[in-house]
């Protein structure tokens, strides 16, 4: 059977899997319809709450000068600023949809809360108060289950600031808001949520059934759903479905404040939710460089120091991280001072590949504190264009065939999702005498180019190099195949070519020089941009290596510290003695 009739008979099987997929979604939805219409007319078992109980701890930083600005009008959300000019921000145009997602989502009030002023509480229990009286949670943005979570988790948590002096009216009225939007998230529950949306909205929803009263019979139904998700959603590693570090973080900050509250009212916590972090934060140190940040794949931006210090604090084994997250396809590399991280999973698909990225083989290397190669991020906040393109395979520092991306992108139900991509991820690794080797391979252009892309490392023991060979293997055999291997820097690194073109010389901001080869080949150093930097993103730059996957299927390249750059002089001091002399710059760009 020829490939053309094996590629339509697999894109005929992937078209009836996304089409039974939306049968199945459109018949959860119809259920949750069909249970919403019941309930409202069945006029037994309804449990309204009279009372809140106990309000959760939130671990999310809060800046009380954010108070301020609030007060004076100056909503900064979401990379975005308005002003309103002292009317209401639910009535304003949205800058953003994440901004308008952020507003709704009511997160703010940790900033009031730690205010703790009068002036904070009136002006918070006068905005939520607006938000409830006008019935603004119909809007379409406030509705999304995501939104509508976070607001619910933002209103227990808060609660104090919005009832401290608050008469009897305003707080019947609160609790009323608050059991009817638990309501509604639980009949959403019913329906076609899906992927991380469904695990914050049974967070949601059993946060409420804790903090208010009458609500035990639902919290014991409650339990058992949110351990299921977990244990559905949480893979054995520790890595979420949607292999997002971002995630993690999101979900322990809600996950811990949960096991807290559960202790506080005396309930034991559901061993679903403790072995959930019992799994997780393992899992995130297996990202961390030694600066601190987390790397850069699918989906994950800038690291938030504040939140991974609160993190940190709740981690009672901080063992050292795990090497090899099977499950989730992350491997660690470490040389004394030296990390690689490398992507070594196959992409998720559906709904938990809404962020996911293609850049399965794709590394990131650090020095001591100081990151070398990275990924370009993702950019949350910035427009359709510039986050579809982050998620390319050319954003990453791995190989690109033919301009094309390793996975590719599709919308589904109004999201940008990987609908196709590697199927065939393999991975070996050993410790040897001269270091810790891994090898892998995906298969992700063999449909279209009938390429296997294979890579190898080689993390010296004492941390001082990294070497590595890149193989494509063809099945057919095209006139020729363009590929380039790349190697995005991070934005402190600062490249000059040497050798007429044939090496790279790179200073790093903590006077370490670092040299980079790829067996004989010219290095180019072009453009790139970073995500992820804390001030928004940077200009960035990177290694391009371009070869012919036909006349050459097999290339090799080295990073290799050399020496410290001597500040007054800009001079490289001698290496080691015993070590290779290095050439002087030639100041090529």
């Amino acid at each position: 059977m020829g490939t053309g009739r094996i590629g339509a008979l697999n894109g005929w099987s992937e078209r009836r899997g996304l089409a039974q997929a939306a049968i199945a979604r459109a018949a959860r939805r119809t259920r949750g319809q069909c249970i919403g219409i019941l309930r409202r007319l069945w006029p037994f078992g309804r449990n309204p709450a009279t009372r809140l109980l106990f309000a959760p701890h939130d671990l999310r930083t809060a800046d009380p000068t954010n108070a301020g600005d609030i007060y004076a009008g100056y909503y900064a959300f979401a990379g975005r600023t308005l002003r309103t000019h002292g009317e209401t921000p639910f009535d304003s145009e949205p800058p953003s949809e994440a901004w308008a997602e952020a507003l709704h989502g009511f997160g703010w009030l940790r900033h009031l809360h730690a205010a703790d002023t009068a002036i904070a509480r009136a002006n918070a229990r006068a905005l939520v108060e607006d938000f409830i009286a006008k019935k603004r949670e119909r809007g379409e943005i406030a509705r999304r289950p995501a939104v509508a979570a976070r607001r619910l988790i933002s209103l227990l948590s808060h609660s104090p600031l919005l009832l401290e002096g608050a008469d009897h009216v305003f707080y019947e009225r609160f609790l009323r808001h608050v059991s009817r939007l638990a309501d509604r998230l639980n009949l959403a529950l019913s329906g076609a949520v899906e992927g991380a949306t469904r695990l914050n909205c049974l967070i949601a929803v059993t946060f409420a059934a804790i903090c208010l009263d009458g609500q035990d019979g639902r919290r014991r139904r409650l339990e058992y759903a949110l351990s299921d998700e977990l244990d559905h959603q949480i893979l054995p590693d520790g890595g979420h479905l949607s292999r997002n570090p971002r995630l993690l973080i999101e979900l322990l900050l809600d996950l811990l404040p949960l096991r807290e509250t559960f202790m506080a009212r005396g309930i034991e916590p559901p061993r679903g939710v403790l072995m959930g972090i019992e799994r997780m934060m393992p899992h995130l140190r297996l990202f961390r460089h030694g600066d601190g940040a987390l790397a850069l794949f699918n989906g994950m931006g800038t690291t938030p120091p504040d939140l991974m210090a609160t993190l940190a604090a709740y981690d009672d084994a901080r063992a050292r991280p795990i090497e090899q997250a099977t499950y989730s396809g992350y491997s660690r590399l470490t040389g004394e001072r030296s990390i690689v991280m490398v992507d070594a999973g196959a992409p998720p698909r559906g709904a938990h590949s809404v962020e996911a990225h293609a850049g399965c083989l794709a590394f990131e290397f650090s020095s001591g504190a100081q990151r070398l190669i990275v990924n370009c991020g993702t950019s949350r906040h910035g427009s359709a264009e510039l986050r579809l393109a982050a998620r390319s395979t050319a954003a990453h520092s791995t190989v690109t065939l033919d301009d094309r991306s390793s996975a590719s992108f599709g919308r589904v139900l109004g999201e940008m999702r990987i609908v196709a991509g590697p199927s065939d991820v393999r991975v070996a690794r050993q410790d040897t005498p001269a270091g810790q080797e891994w090898v892998g391979s995906h298969d992700g252009y063999r449909r279209g180019l009938g390429a296997v892309h294979t890579r190898r490392l080689l993390l010296a023991r004492d941390g001082a190099s990294l070497s590595g060979e890149d193989e494509i293997t063809l099945t057919e055999t095209p006139a020729t195949l363009h590929a380039i291997a790349r190697f995005h820097l991070h934005p402190l690194v600062k490249p000059s070519l040497i050798q007429e073109g044939k090496g790279v010389l790179l200073t790093l901001p903590n006077d370490e020089v670092w040299a980079f080869e790829a067996s004989g080949l010219m290095v180019s150093i072009e453009e790139s941009i970073f995500l992820a930097a804390a001030d928004g993103r940077r200009r960035s730059e990177q290694l391009s290596v371009v070869f012919d996957a036909v006349a050459t299927p097999q290339i090799q390249w080295r990073f290799s510290r050399i020496g410290a750059a001597a500040p007054a002089s800009g001079r490289f001091r001698p290496p080691p003695p015993g070590a290779d002399p290095q050439p002087e710059p030639t100041g090529e760009t």
